[in-house]
């Protein structure tokens, strides 16, 4: 009886949600490789020569970045790379929260590449129009705008969570001798069409199931704050390693103040400590601001493995540095999301692993669907019968 509630509970919202889960794991597939993809699509964006000497100072780059932009357009943030063969990237961006639809939610979405040590302009892009960009908006809100969007997408995986327990249950067999206990495990491809579907729908749910979890659950912690912050408490509380750690210490050594603003002397000082950084991030703040902060990721790929310099806007002394090896279990796992939800985790092996995950959740809806389509048809071929008799 109870099992028979749980099955209902699993078609129906299988049948509620199908169509949004499927759209979300296919185009979690496409995203998967974005970052390797992109550096091959548009190498003449993200690639210059091998350069000489110091980039020109990023107030003088971000001025030359806004003149290559319509009037009112301002960059909001910079995607600066040590590396001496690379672009910088300057966005600009400016949303309508409440707005419906993605061509509605953007009011413009920009990113500049320019030669950091010419000042050279090497593309414009309209991000808005940039098809992993629009990959990404139709996975994170199928398009929708944030405020619609967002709680479709957030909810229907939650509803998914939902479904791969009961599946759990419902795919748990009755006896662990019997010889029927195979076909939970392996994929006859002798059998015929119907039971091969009903097959790839159960072994596919068991052996995706705590990968597909995973998924899930770090995309539940990017949509719903109150969500992330019980998440993050509750691994805080539980992990052994999760005892609060010392702050970093903060460095020694003075920041050189012979450039024009603070900014340009914040960016020279951790450009000097970092010059084998994947990737820096700077978030443009008003001038009324009390703090500059710029995030140094280690490793281009991965957002998880970081330094975060909080500097003076007045004076440039360093008030705060914070890195990823210094975070409670909790807080370090929250900073591994992004990392854990796309595969970056562990490189290409776990991002492949990532994609052929996705593709098993975008399974999972179709072959739902057609077992029980198949089943309806057969109870209304079963309901005509007796009517005839």
């Amino acid at each position: 009886m109870i099992k028979k509630g749980i099955l209902w509970l699993h078609k129906w919202l299988g049948i509620l949600t199908g169509i949004v889960i499927v759209v979300v794991s296919v185009t979690g597939c496409l995203y998967t490789f974005q970052d390797e993809l992109k550096l091959w699509i548009y190498p003449h964006k993200y690639y210059i020569a091998e350069q000489q000497g110091t980039p020109l100072p990023i107030s003088e780059l971000t001025a030359i970045a806004e003149s290559q932009l319509p009037q009112g357009e301002k960059v909001s943030r910079i995607d600066v790379y040590p590396a001496k063969n690379r672009t910088w990237i300057f966005r600009a961006l400016d949303t309508d929260e409440d707005a419906f639809g993605h061509w509605n939610y953007y009011r413009y979405y920009k990113r500049v590449f320019l030669n950091p040590y010419t000042g050279e302009l090497r593309s414009i892009e309209n991000s808005k129009t940039e098809f992993f960009q629009v990959v990404l908006q139709l996975h994170m809100n199928l398009l929708l705008g944030k405020k619609v969007g967002h709680a479709v997408v957030g909810y229907s995986t939650a509803i998914f969570v939902l479904i791969l327990i009961s599946g759990l249950v419902l795919w748990w067999p009755k006896k662990w001798k019997s010889k029927k206990l195979k076909r939970s495990f392996w994929i006859d491809r002798k059998v015929k069409w119907k039971r091969l579907n009903y097959d790839l729908h159960n072994v596919v749910g068991f052996y995706s199931l705590l990968l597909a979890l995973v998924l899930a659950i770090t995309g539940l912690v990017f949509t719903f704050p109150s969500f992330k912050k019980g998440y993050t408490t509750f691994f805080n509380t539980v992990l052994p390693y999760s005892k609060p750690t010392k702050p970093q210490a903060l460095p020694t050594s003075p920041v050189n103040l012979s450039r024009a603003t603070p900014l340009d002397n914040a960016l020279h000082y951790t450009l000097t400590q970092h010059p084998d950084a994947g990737i820096m991030s700077i978030r443009l703040r008003k001038k009324t601001a009390p703090e500059i902060d710029i995030q140094v990721r280690m490793s281009e790929q991965r957002s998880g493995d970081f330094k975060w310099y909080y500097f003076d806007q007045k004076t440039v002394e360093i008030n705060q540095v914070k890195s990823s090896t210094t975070l409670q279990g909790g807080d370090k796992l929250q900073a591994l999301n992004f990392d854990l939800h796309t595969g970056n985790i562990g490189g290409m092996g776990t991002k492949i692993l990532a994609f052929i995950v996705s593709l098993c959740c975008a399974s999972l809806p179709i072959t739902g669907y057609i077992i029980w389509w198949n089943k309806s048809r057969k109870k209304h071929r079963k309901g005509v019968s007796r009517k005839i008799q």
